[in-house]
């Protein structure tokens, strides 16, 4: 999933919210590594996408559920669990953002975070 050359903690912290995500069929998974860049405000940004309010609840579940079993970590933080349309959770030096689908292309992520290197995750289907 990501660079294993260099694996530290963030990494496999990366690796298990790109977990969480995939145990509830989240979709569009991208991992923006922002490590080059001066002006980032994370490592790295992990952003999916979910079919309904209830799948982006879901996912979000997952992710902490998957994180805590592993790591024992809590979220330092998270946004928009109420709205259910983009819920951010941060970690730290990683940060999950989730979106309903049809919100997503409204904020593109990928494109603001664009000079980051951009791997996409293929659908489990």
């Amino acid at each position: 999933m990501i660079d294993t050359k260099n694996k530290t903690k963030k990494t496999s912290l990366a690796d298990l919210i790109v977990l969480g995500m995939q145990e509830k069929k989240a979709q569009n998974i991208s991992i923006i590594d922002l490590r080059k860049l001066k002006e980032s405000v994370a490592d790295y940004f992990i952003v999916c996408s979910g079919n309904s309010d209830t799948q982006v609840d879901a996912i979000h579940d997952s992710i902490d559920e998957v994180v805590f079993k592993a790591d024992k970590i809590h979220p330092w933080r998270t946004e928009g669990a109420q709205q259910k349309e983009w819920i951010v959770v941060d970690y730290g030096d990683v940060v999950a953002h989730i979106f309903r689908k049809d919100r997503r292309p409204f904020y593109n992520l990928e494109e603001l975070w664009g000079d980051g290197v951009i791997t996409k995750i293929e659908n489990l289907d």
